[in-house]
């Protein structure tokens, strides 16, 4: 496993299958866990000591509403992690915010609100880095895909 996946309700599976979605194209390994920073807070650090233990090199993990599951990640390992706002009733704005300001030494990078598809892709971006052949999956998949713009588009559009 190189990438562990973090929500803390079953009700964000569907925002965070994205992120498996981009994993999943490139070949990655990874796991997913449902697990609250505020309401399990023990088991959270367990997890995380297991899935470092494992080779985990990446988490990427998705919180709405106050959004603490990131940064409560981050303040515990190393491994870089990458937080997905995820919209609640009040809009998702207020857990942007929530993950993006992490105090000064414990960063969380930040993908836009629900858009944890990008947040799997910038966890491939970050193992292509290391490994030559998800280096080589994603020069061609980038190719292919402005290749593919170019084509639909190539005829302009009638307005």
């Amino acid at each position: 496993m190189k990438v562990a996946i973090f929500f803390g309700s079953k009700s964000d599976i569907e925002v965070m299958r994205g992120a498996a979605s981009a994993l999943k194209e490139f070949g990655v390994d990874y796991e997913s866990f449902i697990l609250s920073a505020h309401r399990v807070p023990e088991k959270l650090s367990i997890t995380l000591k297991n899935v470092q233990n494992k080779g985990c090199e990446i988490i990427i993990a998705g919180a709405g509403l106050a959004a603490h599951l990131p940064g409560v990640i981050a303040s515990q390992t190393i491994l870089p992690v990458i937080g997905v706002p995820i919209k609640s009733e009040v809009g998702g704005l207020d857990a942007l915010l929530s993950i993006v300001q992490m105090p000064k030494s414990i960063p969380v990078a930040t993908v836009g609100i629900n858009n944890s598809y990008n947040a799997g892709m910038l966890a491939i971006e970050m193992l292509a880095l290391k490994y030559p052949k998800i280096n080589a999956k994603l020069i061609k998949w980038r190719h292919d895909m402005k290749e593919k713009f170019l084509s639909d588009n190539s005829k302009g559009a009638k307005l």
